[in-house]
């Protein structure tokens, strides 16, 4: 099912009279959530972890107190009636196993089915007492649909009956018809029903309520622990690329601080780093419980300051040690004067990232030269979960440390709340709207090009007033603005009219050259855009590229402002600036080298 980007307010329509009760107020029993915190917390401190890789929830079901199974079963939804009524919980039939306490409560499995958006829904009925009515969980992994609940009165009654007490309060009640939706964050309706319940009492539910008991979710291990030996090493940009460079990077719990080791470049030194500048890094502890098998790393940044424009150095991290220094490698400052130079963007990398990882590094050796590597987004599929990174960095590995990371946030990058896990790895610009989270939105020029990155995940409005004053008072000769959302968008189901409305008058007036996004999961250049319509002239109006990297993929529509689409290829971009003759030249290729898209522009 497709999600909405926002959740609308659902006017319920009215049977009898309805109660929202405070979810807070249940007579100090603890709720769902509070017994699967302390049934993880158990299972973490007892249970071996090869035991925990291959726990399943008939495991979990056989060492849950009374008191936790009654909990389960009873208080995930509930609701109180003013008759004897008739039951329905319409449960995925994919789960497996199914909710376990259908059985136990005296649930009895039947023929009646629901289908929404071509979903089947299984019925599971029971009668009802007048009086409270408590539900259970849908799983304890977040696998399949959430279920959902119809209700009608063993005898007729005028008026209706009366449903108080729903809780979560975000319960919705609707009547049971074609083209209800059965969730109060998806619009897809319902198809077909069983007529005998027609008109009966729909209790409209979240989707997201899948994950209230997905204890199973919650046990993550990640391919590639901390260890004494600092990894995950990545350069960015947090202030002048001239003159600094920031640089990032993990070690297991046993190594608390961090130092860089760093000097010019000038042939083979055998004596680095024993020689060299150092630098004392900040360092900090990360703790993400959820990683069964390394739940504790810290993670180590240090700013190189007063460097030299356009010089190559050397650098390797450690603690100080003789013995534990990483393996050396080197970046290059920005040039003082403009000069040609090229970068690489990259779209959602997210899934697949061994193959990602594959395009990343075939595109460090074609174009050793690149200056930075810049990504619109959905860096990873899982933003709250560490070891997705760790398995984003293990696939860098060799390449953003050498060369710096130009982030920024996408929708997945997001997902399961707020982003901490980006802004613990990367070490931004705080040089954006002063109302907005630092590093959210930020820009640095290179040689004689401005780099915007906005976060199309915020409202855009609030950052217009910022990407007006910085596009009025630079000199830069190339313009860049990236985010995730696309401005036209390449799938045929989306349209980010908001975006577009608040930020193209600016584009179009101070002449962007090209925006770089993500998120649509299909590559798609657009023509040259002025005021929403394509233009004959590149010198008149802005490109806009829509990409991906990894390997998950969507379906293509045909749009009148598409110059090259393709679907089902996974791909990177050159852009490479020559200021001799002021032109721009634009690549797209592919993991094997092959070339699918080629654009020259000329100022």
């Amino acid at each position: 099912m497709k999600r909405r980007i926002a959740l609308s307010v659902f006017i319920f329509i009215i049977l009898g009279f309805v109660h929202f009760a405070s979810p807070a107020s249940h007579d100090g029993i603890p709720s769902v959530q509070d017994i699967i915190a302390q049934v993880k917390m158990r299972l973490i401190q007892e249970t071996p972890q090869q035991e925990l890789r291959n726990i399943g929830p008939i495991q979990i079901w056989k060492m849950l107190t009374e008191q936790e199974k009654e909990i389960l079963t009873t208080n995930h939804i509930r609701f109180s009636v003013s008759v004897p009524v008739k039951v329905m919980v319409f449960t995925d039939p994919s789960l497996d196993p199914e909710p376990f306490w259908l059985n136990e409560r005296g649930f009895e499995r039947t023929e009646a089915q629901i289908i929404v958006d071509d979903d089947e829904y299984i019925g599971w009925e029971k009668t009802f007492p007048q009086g409270s009515i408590g539900l259970g969980i849908n799983s304890f992994t977040e696998e399949g649909e959430q279920y959902f609940v119809a209700l009608t009165p063993l005898v007729k009654t005028d008026p209706p009956p009366v449903i108080r007490d729903l809780y979560p309060n975000d319960c919705r009640i609707a009547r049971l018809k074609e083209g209800t939706p059965p969730y109060i964050d998806d619009d897809d309706p319902i198809s077909s029903f069983p007529k005998e319940w027609e008109e009966a009492i729909l209790i409209q539910v979240s989707e997201d309520w899948v994950k209230t008991a997905a204890i199973l979710s919650q046990f993550l291990f990640t391919k590639y622990p901390s260890s004494d030996q600092a990894d995950q090493i990545v350069l960015t940009w947090s202030e002048d690329p001239r003159a600094t460079q920031t640089i990032q990077w993990r070690t297991g719990p046993a190594v608390n601080k961090g130092v860089v080791a760093y000097q010019k470049k000038s042939g083979e030194d055998p004596s680095f780093p024993q020689n060299a500048q150092t630098v004392a890094a900040n360092s900090t502890i990360l703790e993400t419980i959820d990683i069964i098998n390394d739940p504790r790393c810290y993670r180590h940044t240090a700013v190189l300051q007063n460097l030299e424009a356009g010089t190559t150095y050397l650098y390797a991290v450690g603690d100080g040690l003789s013995d534990h220094w990483s393996e050396t490698a080197e970046f290059k400052t920005a040039t003082k004067q403009a000069a040609s130079f090229s970068f690489v963007y990259m779209g959602d990398a997210q899934n697949g990232l061994d193959r990602w990882g594959a395009l990343l590094q075939n595109a460090h050796r074609a174009h050793t030269d690149a200056a930075f590597y810049l990504f619109a987004g959905d860096l990873v599929g899982r933003g709250n979960d560490r070891d997705d990174w760790d398995d984003f960095f293990h696939n860098a590995r060799g390449v953003l440390d050498r060369k710096p990371i130009v982030p920024a946030l996408g929708n997945h990058d997001c997902r399961g709340g707020h982003p901490s896990l980006y802004f613990t790895y990367f070490t931004l610009p705080i040089n954006g709207p002063a109302m907005i989270e630092s590093e959210r939105v930020y820009s640095f020029e290179y040689g004689n090009a401005l780099i915007l990155i906005l976060d199309s995940n915020l409202p855009p409005e609030e950052q217009t007033p910022w990407l007006e004053q910085q596009l009025s008072h630079t000199e830069a000769v190339w313009k860049f603005v990236a985010f995730h959302h696309p401005v036209y968008s390449s799938d045929p189901d989306r349209d980010n009219a908001e975006i577009r409305d608040a930020w193209t008058p600016i584009f179009d007036k101070y002449h962007v050259d090209m925006v770089l996004q993500g998120h649509d999961h299909a590559y798609l250049r657009t023509h040259p855009m002025k005021s929403n319509q394509p233009v004959d002239n590149l010198a008149d109006g802005t490109i806009y590229v829509v990409s991906v990297s990894g390997t998950k993929m969507y379906e293509q529509a045909e749009r009148d402002y598409t110059a090259v689409g393709f679907v089902d290829t996974s791909v990177y971009q050159l852009l490479n600036i020559h200021v001799s003759d002021n032109h721009l030249h634009y690549q797209t290729y592919d993991i094997n080298g092959k070339k699918h898209d080629d654009l020259i522009i000329h100022k």
